[in-house]
C-alpha cells in the first residue's frame, strides 16, 4: 500500500518535471536558440514556446545594444608620435543571425573578443597612422568618422554583429609632445595677434587718410566759396560804381544843357539857396549879393 502511494507520487513528480520542461519564455531583448541534444535546430522569438522535454533546450542570446570599450590602444601618428587611444564601440547581435552566432562563438561577448576586437585594434592603428598628431587633434571629428567607416567596412561581410556607432573618446600623447604643441599654439596665437594689430593699424591709417582728404576738400570748398563771394561782391561794386557814375554824368549833362538854354538859372539857384542875411563886412567896390543897382 505504502509502496503504491510512493510510486504514484513519484510518477506525479516525474510528470510535473516533464510538463515544466516542455515550455519556455524568451524576453523581448533576447532571441532563443533551440537545441536538440546539443545541436542547433532553430531559433525562438520572444514570447512563450514549447519544446520536447529532456531532449530540447533553449539558449538565450541578448540582442539589445551594448557598448564595449578598448582603453590605451597604443598607436603611432603619421609623424611617428606615440599615443594611447580609447575607443568605444556600440553594437548588437543581429536577431536573425543568433543561431549562427551561437554555433560559432556561443555568446556575444566571445564573438566581440574574437571578431570585433582584432578589427578595432587593426583599423584604429591604420587610420590613425594617416594623421599627423596635430591633424588628429584639429580634425578629431573626421578621424572619428574615418575609424568608424573602416571598422564597419571590415565587419560588413560578417552580419552576425551590427555596428551602430564608434566613438574616439580620448587621445593621449606624451607630456613632452603636449608641451611642444602648447608652445607652438602660443606662438601661432602671438603671430595672429601681430597680424590683427597690423591690420588694425592699416585700417586706422586708411581712416586717417580719408578724414584728412575730407578735411582738405572742405577747406578747398570753403576757400572757393570765399573767392566766389569776393568776386561777386567786386562785380556788384563795380556795377554800382558804373551806374552811379553814369547817373552823375547824366545829371551834369542835364544841368549843363539847362544852363545853356537859361543863363539866369544860376542866379535863381543862388537866390533859392540864400538865407536872407547880408554880409556884415563889405569889401570896397564890391556889389551886394543879389542886389542890382540898375
Amino acid at each position: 500500500m505504502n509502496k503504491g502511494i510512493i510510486g504514484v507520487a513519484l510518477a506525479a513528480v516525474i510528470v510535473l518535471i516533464i510538463a515544466a520542461g516542455s515550455w519556455y519564455t524568451v524576453d523581448q531583448t533576447e532571441r532563443g536558440v533551440l537545441l536538440r541534444n546539443g545541436a542547433v535546430i532553430g531559433t525562438a522569438q520572444p514570447g512563450l514556446g514549447f519544446k520536447l522535454p529532456l531532449l530540447d533546450s533553449v539558449e538565450k542570446i541578448g540582442v539589445k545594444t551594448s557598448t564595449y570599450s578598448w582603453d590605451k590602444m597604443n598607436s603611432y601618428s603619421y609623424d611617428q608620435q606615440p599615443a594611447d587611444l580609447k575607443i568605444s564601440v556600440t553594437l548588437r547581435a543581429a536577431p536573425e543571425k543568433v543561431a549562427d552566432l551561437y554555433a560559432k562563438f556561443g555568446r556575444l561577448d566571445a564573438a566581440v573578443n574574437q571578431v570585433v576586437s582584432p578589427v578595432v585594434n587593426q583599423q584604429v592603428k591604420v587610420v590613425f597612422g594617416r594623421y599627423t598628431a596635430v591633424k588628429a587633434i584639429q580634425e578629431r571629428g573626421a578621424l572619428n568618422s574615418a575609424i568608424k567607416d573602416a571598422i564597419t567596412e571590415s565587419l560588413k561581410y560578417d552580419p552576425m554583429i551590427i555596428i551602430e556607432s564608434v566613438q574616439l573618446e580620448n587621445i593621449e600623447f606624451s607630456a613632452n609632445y603636449l608641451h611642444s604643441i602648447e608652445q607652438r599654439m602660443l606662438a601661432e596665437v602671438e603671430v595672429q595677434k601681430l597680424q590683427q594689430n597690423a591690420e588694425r593699424e592699416k585700417v586706422q591709417a586708411q581712416i586717417t587718410v580719408t578724414q584728412a582728404t575730407a578735411k582738405a576738400n572742405a577747406v578747398r570748398a570753403e576757400a572757393q566759396a570765399e573767392a566766389d563771394a569776393t568776386r561777386l561782391n567786386g562785380e556788384a561794386k563795380a556795377s554800382n560804381i558804373k551806374i552811379t557814375g553814369e547817373a552823375e554824368a547824366a545829371a551834369i549833362e542835364a544841368r549843363a544843357k539847362a544852363l545853356g538854354t537859361n543863363p539866369n538859372l544860376v542866379t535863381l539857384v543862388q537866390a533859392e539857396r540864400w538865407n536872407g542875411v547880408l554880409p556884415t563886412t563889405m569889401v570896397p567896390g564890391s556889389a551886394v549879393p543879389f542886389v542890382s543897382l540898375k
